[in-house]
């Protein structure tokens, strides 16, 4: 006969808060994607500095529960962050961010991989 585990002992998770992100390149841009369904638009903020981006914000939960009325709790509610850095050069003052169905994508325009500095022949006189 297989004994019942009492509800008291399930395991409750709380998570770290840290996002989980896809990153590529899409053609002419560097492509960040995370899910952070639960996260309003207003509730996100995202900054780069220098080659480091970092994306900020707040998942609410709308039901008012005590520890005592979950029976599991996989999914991470409140404050999350995300920093990271930016594997390649990229513009951006140009960057976008949309989020749609619980997905943000950042997409940041790659810059050039090198610039070819031009030399000039100044000729010297004697």
């Amino acid at each position: 006969m297989k004994q019942e585990t009492p509800i008291e002992d399930w395991p409750l998770t709380s998570g770290d808060g840290r996002l989980s992100v896809d990153v590529f390149c899409d053609g002419d841009c560097l492509v960040l994607r995370s899910t952070i369904a639960g996260a309003q638009i207003e509730d996100v903020d995202i900054s780069i500095d220098g080659d480091l981006l970092t994306i900020r914000g707040e998942r609410h939960i709308k039901e008012q529960l005590t520890e005592d009325d979950w029976f599991y709790q996989e999914c991470y509610w409140g404050p999350f962050s995300r920093s990271l850095i930016l594997p390649v050069d990229v513009h951006a003052e140009r960057a976008e961010a949309t989020l749609e169905d619980g997905i943000l994508t950042v997409r940041l325009p790659l810059r050039a991989a090198t610039h070819r500095l031009p030399i000039k022949n100044i000729s010297s006189r004697m």
